[in-house]
């Protein structure tokens, strides 16, 4: 063979070897472009069903089923399909409660037993539990405001301040409701595993560390009671958001439930006006994304 055709078969051999090579990183490229687009896809959305009252059924980016709060045989506004199946709500994995009074407490230990799943609340709430049998000591969880648990992969939740009062009402052996005290209330930031943060406040009146809290943790999306009479009302409720939080996004709850908390949303809506922070209203049984 001359020198002129070993050279072109050379070259020719070169440029197949080029092209596979581009096709190569070509189709790795879209692989790549393509897993992470689909990653990207999971990982921005968060869903939020509204139990009523306090209560929320939170699945996380990863696929994790957190539930606050959750006042569900008791509730008046339960979604239906919840109130006689527990096991409709899923497998819980990560289950929060913010303080030991009956709205918010709720059926919490029974979802706990039935789930396999740690109670995390308040320390001196859930002692009182464990001591009173009802819940068993391997699936509650202590802790306290500033304090921080990591309990499922690329979750993070910190108990925070809530300026309101506990108590447990828990049946004896006789059946007879017996009082017991249900330590300090607490509110959650809780961070997702894409690092959207949500603040549950819990039961609240207004403090002006609210102002603190939402520096130093920056949540995205705030939880805020307005019922008023145990809580903030429509208008303190919009003053501590304008004022101390001044969040993305305000989701109001803790209304709607009980005739002893008349705060509506419309008058939360009106205490907002001027203000461009986004007000997320739900009904009970709906789910938003986020």
């Amino acid at each position: 063979m001359n020198s002129f055709k070993k050279a072109s078969l050379s070259c020719g051999l070169s440029l197949i070897a080029l092209l596979s090579s581009a096709v190569v990183v070509s189709t790795s490229w879209a692989q790549a472009t393509a897993s992470k687009t689909d990653t990207a896809s999971v990982r921005t959305a968060t869903q939020i069903e509204w139990l009523g009252q306090a209560g929320f059924r939170i699945t996380t980016p990863g696929g994790k089923l957190i539930v606050v709060d959750p006042w569900i045989k008791g509730g008046p506004k339960t979604p239906a399909k919840y109130k006689n199946d527990f096991a409709a709500l899923g497998k819980i994995d990560l289950l929060l409660v913010s303080h030991g009074h009956g709205d918010h407490l709720g059926d919490a230990p029974d979802l706990a037993k039935l789930n396999k799943t740690k109670l995390y609340g308040p320390a001196d709430m859930v002692t009182p539990l464990i001591m009173i049998g009802a819940l068993p000591a391997d699936l509650g969880h202590r802790f306290n405001k500033s304090g921080t648990v990591k309990p499922l992969e690329g979750i993070k939740v910190t108990a925070v301040r809530a300026d309101h009062s506990s108590l447990i009402v828990w049946p004896d052996a006789q059946g007879k409701p017996v009082s017991h005290a249900g330590g300090e209330p607490i509110g959650f930031i809780i961070e997702l595993e894409n690092g959207f943060k949500i603040w549950h406040m819990g039961d609240t009146g207004l403090f002006t560390d609210m102002a603190f809290i939402a520096q130093y943790y920056k949540p995205d999306l705030v939880m805020i009671p307005i019922g008023g009479n145990f809580t903030m009302g429509p208008e303190e409720a919009a003053y501590a958001i304008k004022t101390w939080i001044k969040p993305k996004m305000v989701l109001p709850m803790h209304y709607n439930s009980n005739p002893l908390t008349p705060g509506t949303l419309a008058e939360f809506q009106a205490a907002m006006k001027g203000s461009d922070i986004k007000i997320v209203p739900m009904t009970e049984g709906q789910t938003l994304n986020f």
